[in-house]
């Protein structure tokens, strides 16, 4: 044990600033990622209660509005922020200095939204009238929409861009999930506590108790998520000199061949019910006086502790088992479970709210296991977009998953129905004698509770049972994500080799990549049997997964040889010889003509009809542009304004230390003061500078997008043709 553990602390020490052997992330930024998680979390556990939804007991029951005034001002939310999705996504495509893709929006996306969920608890609603009540909740979730979604997304995104690695992204996520877990851990004990003390009742929906407990722990959230900005590098697999060259029409002309993006989406459309009964220990608690407040901190931990297990066993399933087999596993469990609550919720007696959180916990944990997994599969899901499409789009698909908010706008009026289905109405509130102000007062009738909460429990049964039928027709292995990263790496090297940009470490890197992948070239897959050690069984799935990830990479080598390869090179240099005289019409009767028996068949006609079209709406662009498609494009002068922005963004820093120093020795800053405010103002031109280059570049790219692919295509057989022949 002794030994072990200073083998651990040897380990922390020797890789603390660098990553192990084979790794990516230095356990120095696995920590960061971790605490400053700890300060987001706080910030996502204040924040996500003000967010409006219909179940939402904060707006609902505290605020006093009823669930289809809240579906209402929840379906203008989310329209107004549409446009917001679509200007995050750009901004995070768009981003090209080295502080990042996501890191510098954990700091300039952390203090609106803090200064935003303080405003909102402490409006004063209790003076507003029920128009103004919705007004100010609508307003101030707009705000969110834009800043509270991009800090999350920033948050939960960071891990795709700081590995390439599948299996590395899942273990630090555990890693981070265990951390940060605390602070909703914290969080959920002291709610009931400071309820009760502030309160001398076991009510949870006094504004009051929000007003104190709230704004501290956003502020320091907010300070402990810096550690994120500060101590994490991001890493990105992609030609040096690449430049995002979609538009929203593009990249969803791109991601709708992406058929792992819709079918983790369709598992989310379908399963909206699911969490149909999430509010049910909470109104046990405060309108069936199930328990004392200090039992319901202690149910509220164990049921928020539900969340740590999986990120502590998942990593190992996932290895043993991979992502799909434990996502229908969870998940069928998972209709069990909730169907199991269904009997215990129409049981009398004190202890029914103790039973019902055994069901509750094993529900969270099966359900946490799949949240798990979401950064991970949303991360392999990028890099399978970036192996067929060539373009690294992680921001534009929140801007596609507005189609999602769509579906939703739709699917989130069937939950008020069923409240007002089950009694949770006006009408009911007064026959029963209480306020038409606040319907969820008649929660406090014993039958009623009883009733209404079944039917939750049965939507709760019915989104579940939806949620899981998508997974089986997910296909995306953790062996295939490997490959498909060197297969990345081997393009980004040829393409940076051609441009006179790669490195010496790229180059040693793709040799290493591919004579590997050569020494598995004759070799055929072992099965183990039960008289093989446990060291030779693990051998021999090392092996066959070697084995998988060289075919892929083999192929992707040869693949100019095969049928698809050398009708796609003809292709191109047919379009690269006839140029704007190339008959679209006939080409495309060719491509529609195309082979669709297997399933590379198809992926492969799709891509080519996809590559005739680009003609269409490239002409397109041409004529509504106006501009002159045939000037090339000097794209050398994004390398100037990019090296420019890092420039200022140093000369910025060193100048903020230079005057916290002064102020520190007691010396003026005044001229100090003046040079940044200058440098500021260059940032701000060099900014718009590239705003207005990319717009550009943007519809230089959709007018010539052809003209652009071909040679692009030619230019990789070349390097594939002369690095085999030389090799």
């Amino acid at each position: 044990m002794k030994n072990k553990l200073l083998n651990i602390l040897q380990s922390l020490k020797r890789n603390w600033k660098t990553a192990p052997d084979g790794r990516f992330i230095p356990f120095r930024e696995i920590a960061s990622l971790a605490v400053g998680g700890i300060g987001v979390k706080f910030i996502v556990y204040c924040v996500s209660t003000m967010i409006l939804s219909v179940g939402n007991t904060l707006i609902g029951n505290t605020i006093g509005i009823p669930p289809t005034s809240i579906y209402f001002i929840y379906i203008i939310s989310v329209l107004a922020g549409f446009p917001l999705t679509g200007l995050r996504a750009r901004m995070i495509d768009n981003s090209k200095s080295m502080k990042g893709k996501y890191r510098p929006y954990i700091l300039t996306m952390g203090l609106p939204t803090v200064l935003l969920g303080i405003g909102f608890i402490w409006a004063p609603y209790e003076l507003m009238s029920m128009p103004v009540k919705c007004l100010t909740v609508l307003l101030f979730n707009i705000g969110f929409q834009f800043f509270y979604n991009f800090l999350l997304d920033a948050n939960d995104s960071i891990i795709n861009v700081l590995s390439p690695n599948s299996i590395e992204r899942t273990d630090v996520y555990a890693v981070k999930s265990v951390i940060e877990n605390i602070s909703p851990s914290i969080a959920s004990i002291f709610l009931p506590i400071v309820a009760k003390a502030i309160t001398g009742d076991n009510t949870l929906y006094d504004m009051t108790v929000y007003r104190v407990l709230y704004p501290p722990m956003l502020v320091v959230g907010f300070l402990v998520s810096i550690i994120i900005y500060v101590n994490t590098e991001e890493r990105i697999v992609q030609p040096k000199n690449h430049t995002v060259s979609m538009s929203f029409v593009d990249a969803f002309r791109a991601v709708a061949r992406n058929k792992y993006f819709w079918i983790i989406s369709l598992a989310g459309w379908i399963g909206f019910l699911e969490g149909s009964f999430n509010t049910i220990l909470g109104w046990m608690y405060n309108y069936q006086a199930a328990c004392s407040a200090n039992q319901y901190a202690v149910i509220t931990a164990i049921a928020g502790n539900a969340s740590l297990w999986p990120n502590l066993f998942a990593p190992f399933l996932i290895r043993r088992f991979g992502k799909k087999k434990i996502l229908i596993l969870s998940n069928v469990l998972n209709v069990i479970f909730i169907a199991l609550m269904l009997p215990v919720i129409r049981m009398t007696g004190g202890g029914v709210i103790w039973i019902l959180l055994v069901f509750i916990f094993i529900n969270q944990l099966l359900t946490s296991c799949g949240h798990f997994m979401s950064p991970s599969l949303n991360a392999d899901i990028r890099d399978y977009q970036q192996y067929i499409s060539g373009e690294r789009i992680d921001g534009m698909f929140s801007a596609i998953g507005l189609v999602g908010s769509i579906i939703t706008l739709a699917t989130s009026s069937v939950l008020p129905a069923i409240y007002e289905k089950a009694g949770l109405n006006a009408t009911t509130a007064v026959s029963l004698g209480y306020s038409a102000d606040n319907v969820y007062d008649v929660l406090y009738n014993a039958d009623l509770f009883q009733s209404i909460c079944s039917v939750l429990i049965m939507a709760s049964v019915v989104g579940a049972t939806l949620n899981v039928i998508p997974f089986f027709f997910y296909d995306l292995t953790e062996t295939r994500q490997k490959a498909m990263v060197h297969v990345l790496r081997i393009r980004a090297y040829f393409e940076d080799a051609l441009g006179g940009i790669a490195t010496e470490e790229q180059k040693n890197e793709v040799v290493e990549i591919i004579d590997n992948a050569k020494a598995f070239s004759d070799k055929e897959p072992r099965t183990a049997d039960k008289s093989m050690t446990k060291a030779e069984k693990k051998q021999i799935r090392q092996d066959n997964e070697q084995l998988e990830i060289a075919k892929i990479i083999l192929k992707e080598l040869d693949y100019f040889n095969t049928p698809s390869g050398q009708f796609e090179l003809e292709y191109s240099r047919r379009v690269l010889s006839q140029g704007e005289g190339t008959d679209v019409s006939e080409l495309l009767k060719q491509m529609k003509a195309l082979p669709k028996v297997t399933t590379e068949e198809k992926e492969f006609r799709r891509k080519m009809i996809s590559s005739v079209k680009d003609f269409r709406l490239a002409e397109k662009t041409k004529h509504a542009k106006g501009f002159d498609a045939a000037t090339d494009f000097d794209y050398s002068v994004f390398t100037e304004l990019f090296n420019t922005a890092d420039k200022l963004m140093l000369e910025v820093a060193d100048l903020l230390r230079g005057i916290k120093a002064a102020k520190e020795q007691g010396n003026s800053t005044r001229s100090l003061k003046e040079r940044l405010a200058e440098l500021r103002r260059e940032q701000r031109l060099n900014e718009n500078k590239i705003k207005q280059t990319k717009k550009v570049y943007v519809l230089h790219h959709r007018a010539n997008k052809p003209a652009i692919d071909a040679p692009k295509c030619i230019a990789r057989y070349e390097s594939y043709r002369d690095y085999l022949a030389a090799n």
